[in-house]
């Protein structure tokens, strides 16, 4: 098995690319989607994001009111480090369970949305970063995600700047590129971490 680290920064189009690497036969663990679940109706986790944060992050339906409770953590780091304190070993328990599960030749794509923030680099044989120009993920996120500017800033400062991403890449995949560009790059990559994969440890 080889375990793949992929990250990069919000708007920089790691969804596309894990999208792209699960057409190629990778297993797919994405974070972000396991943190949804473990906050959904009737969980521990959003019992206890409701115990730190009060009724008020609850929509109607009784479900995590996600932009209500992102404008609350994105503008203080302590809330914010009090959320991750609660999701992240949720995720990472969750996370390790699907890992467990998949084949032993097989290539599992963790998506790690903060895994340069986190310090996770080496929990995994090799570190994929996807790569854009700032511009480029502030456009992606007013004009695709309809974030008013100023919430887009907010998001992309609270991470991990470009430089610190690419020091701990193993390999890099520049998103600042047309489609047909983008999945012959993630082409070539499936192919590199296939052979990694199938190598002599």
């Amino acid at each position: 098995m080889l375990k793949v680290g992929l990250t990069g920064g919000i708007g920089a189009g790691k969804s596309e690319v894990s999208r792209l690497l699960v057409e190629h036969g990778a297993v797919l663990i994405d974070a972000d989607r396991i943190a949804r679940e473990v906050v959904a109706p009737g969980t521990t986790g959003l019992a206890a994001v409701v115990e730190a944060f009060g009724e008020d992050v609850l929509a109607e339906d009784g479900s995590l009111d996600r932009p209500k409770l992102g404008s609350i953590v994105f503008a203080d780091p302590e809330k914010l480090a009090s959320l991750n304190s609660i999701v992240h070993p949720l995720v990472g328990a969750r996370s390790s369970a699907l890992e467990e599960a998949a084949s032993d030749d097989a290539v599992v794509v963790h998506d790690v949305p903060l895994l340069t923030e986190n310090g996770l680099a080496p929990l995994y044989d090799v570190v994929v970063v996807v790569d854009a120009d700032p511009a480029t993920q502030l456009d992606r996120l007013v004009r695709l995600r309809g974030m008013t500017e100023q919430d887009a800033r907010a998001r992309m400062a609270a991470q991990a700047t470009r430089e610190q991403r690419r020091q701990i890449a193993d390999v890099v995949i520049d998103n600042d590129v047309p489609l047909d560009e983008l999945r012959s790059r993630v082409g070539e990559v499936w192919a590199e971490l296939t052979r990694r994969a199938h190598a002599p440890r």
